[in-house]
């Protein structure tokens, strides 16, 4: 059984070496969606929706929301940063996959 649960945080980069609009100083909302997949357990729930939540919000959100991504990564491309959420959260969840999306129409994703 798959869930998924859906976060947004607002966060400003640019990206070093690159040439192109990306390497101004700009923000974006970004959307996370984090997938868990498991069995139920006894209380009918393979996560209950609000601890995933606590613990997404405190391993990623509260570290990420509002920041100057350049100041946490050297290279904050989108790639990056999900290769970090997926460290901060791949020991607290049953991962499935992990897709962020930078604005509308733009995502990138790993699978577990």
């Amino acid at each position: 059984m798959r869930l998924c649960r859906e976060f947004y945080f607002d966060a400003a980069h640019y990206i070093p070496q690159y040439t192109g609009k990306c390497e101004k100083l700009h923000g974006h909302t970004y959307k996370l969606e984090v997938v868990i997949e498991g069995e139920a357990q006894l209380d009918g729930m393979v996560v209950d929706f609000v601890k995933m939540k606590e613990i997404v919000e405190s391993a990623v959100i509260e570290k990420l929301d509002h920041q100057a991504l350049n100041k946490l990564f050297d290279n904050p491309t989108a790639e990056q940063i999900l290769t970090w959420i997926s460290s901060q959260l791949k020991e607290k969840l049953p991962l499935y996959s992990i897709r962020l999306w930078e604005g509308q129409g733009k995502w990138v994703e790993i699978h577990i």
